[in-house]
Parts: C-alpha cells; structure tokens; sequence
C-alpha cells in the first residue's frame, strides 16, 4: 500500500471524526467522493482502518473508574509472552493491553466499577494470569485527552 498526503488526510480525518460523511471527508481531502470513497474502501479491506466506534464516557455512562494497572512477568520468553497475551485477551474487564519496554512488561487499562470491582478484577483476573510476579495499579483521576 501506498501512503500518500491524500492518504494520511483520510485517515486523520476519519480518526478524529469516524462519523464523516463520505462527501465531506471527499471534499475537505480535495477527491470525488467516488474516488474517496473506493479509497477508504480499500483501507478498510487491507486492514489499515480496522473498524469504527463510538468512545464512550465511562463515567458518565456507568460511574466507571479507569486503572492502569503495570504488570511485571517472571520471564521473557516466546512462550511465557504468548501464554500471557492468549489469557489477557480473554479477561472481559481489560479494555487494552499493550507489550512495553521499561520497568513493566504490560501495560493494562481496565474499568473498575469501584474499589471493591477492582479488587475483584486484581484477585480473580490480573492475578491470575500466567507467569505475573509484579502487578502495579493507578487509579486515574480524570482524563486530559481521549481520541
């Protein structure tokens, strides 16, 4: 695939505004809205736009807390990471996940009713998971940029 300016204007765009209209994403991108839309289309088909959603305000929809918990595993090998991944992917409470450098191997976002929701999802869930010897967690106070 070639990433051109016309290309990274679309995705841009479509990252900060999903919702666009075709015919305006077109416009403000200088295409037909033909020759837009089969461009969009063939991001989506090659992978490059994986899917739209709609981000939520957890507190105000739910009252939902935000921890961003920092987990340490015991060893670093091709194995113990795969294991980990293929577990963590199943824990419905973990909202992302992602393999860091520095002090923690993980970094996990996770919403939290409350404290004692928390403590559920620590003991029952992030515990739990292969090959975790240092589980760290943040409460988040508010949130300063959400895209």
């Amino acid at each position: 695939m070639i990433v051109d300016r016309v290309t990274e204007a679309i995705l841009r765009l479509l990252q900060h505004d999903g919702r666009i209209s075709n015919a305006d994403l077109a416009q403000r991108v200088g295409l037909s809205p033909s020759a837009c839309l089969r461009r969009v289309r063939m991001l989506e088909e090659q992978g490059v736009i994986r899917g739209y959603r709609a981000i939520i305000d957890e507190r105000s929809a739910h009252s939902m807390t935000t921890v961003i918990v920092q987990i340490t595993l015991e060893r670093l090998t091709d194995d113990a990471l795969r294991r980990f991944e293929a577990r963590v992917r199943d824990c419905a409470d973990v909202r992302e996940c992602y393999l860091m450098t520095g002090d923690a191997d993980y970094l996990v976002r996770v919403e939290a009713r409350d404290l004692a929701d928390y403590e559920r999802i620590h003991k029952e869930e992030l515990s739990r998971l292969p090959g975790v010897v240092r589980i760290q967690s943040n409460f988040a106070i508010r949130p300063v940029v959400q895209r």
